[in-house]
């Protein structure tokens, strides 16, 4: 139990993580771009599944695509 509670972030927490402001991170919850959930009124992110965010957002990032273009262009040249 004490190991989910340390995956347990607040807004505060997260934008730091992030480098982001609190509002943005607060926006982002409120808007469902990020995966947070409610506790009262306070928004809550798991740890875990804010690095999953983080690492799809990589992915699928329009640099990651372009990349990915140009090893498949690479490839279809050989």
């Amino acid at each position: 139990m004490a190991t989910v509670v340390k995956e347990i972030m607040t807004t505060k927490e997260v934008a730091e993580y992030l480098n982001l402001h609190p509002l943005t991170v607060h926006k982002y919850a409120r808007e469902g771009k990020i995966p947070a959930f409610k506790i009262g009124t306070d928004w809550r992110f798991h740890k875990g599944y804010i690095e999953r965010w983080i690492k799809e957002k990589l992915l699928f990032s329009p640099q990651a695509r372009k990349h990915k273009k140009t090893i498949l262009k690479k490839r279809r040249l050989r």
